[in-house]
């Protein structure tokens, strides 16, 4: 009797086992297309001459990649219609930059108040300017600095399907 205990209970240990492995299978696998839906560009494709990046459109039909900002990574959504670069505060403080002048930025959410700053370089795979002008929001959340204008202006930009490649131009 002792024998058949041990027994039904050894069964029953490797069944919750097996399917702990399986169960554990499944999330690696679907974690990984999860990834690749909402997050596609997380192995930036550059071209060989690095002058061009092409990004994909996540699920929510948004093109988020990762670059740097003063030579630390942080994680971009490109923001045509931002005009500056758009950092939340408290990424802000982490990458140590200092809140200028106090100004004012009109957003979907209504008017609110910003800090200006600059960012000595912002990269985005092979493409990088120097000098540009950022600002800084005490409001936003997260740590997904929107790229706006005051660096996408300086680059070409051909959107196809769900495709966006920029290049760098000569302006």
């Amino acid at each position: 009797m002792q024998q058949d205990s041990s027994r039904r209970f050894i069964a029953r240990l490797f069944t919750h086992l097996t399917w702990i492995i399986i169960l554990g299978l499944f999330y690696l696998l679907f974690q990984d297309r999860l990834l690749q839906q909402n997050d596609p560009n997380h192995d930036l494709r550059v071209t060989q001459n690095g002058q061009s990046v092409v990004l994909q459109r996540n699920r929510q039909g948004h093109y988020i990649a990762p670059g740097t900002i003063n030579g630390q990574p942080v994680r971009f959504l490109l923001d045509t219609g931002a005009t500056d670069i758009s950092i939340p505060g408290a990424l802000a403080k982490a990458l140590g930059l200092t809140p200028g002048r106090a100004s004012y930025a009109s957003t979907a959410n209504g008017t609110i108040k910003v800090y200006d700053t600059r960012l000595n370089s912002v990269a985005l795979g092979g493409l990088s300017r120097a000098d540009v002008s950022a600002h800084i929001n005490p409001h936003m959340q997260g740590d997904t600095v929107l790229l706006g204008m005051s660096f996408l202006q300086h680059l070409e930009l051909i959107q196809r399907g769900d495709t966006l490649t920029l290049n760098s131009g000569s302006r």
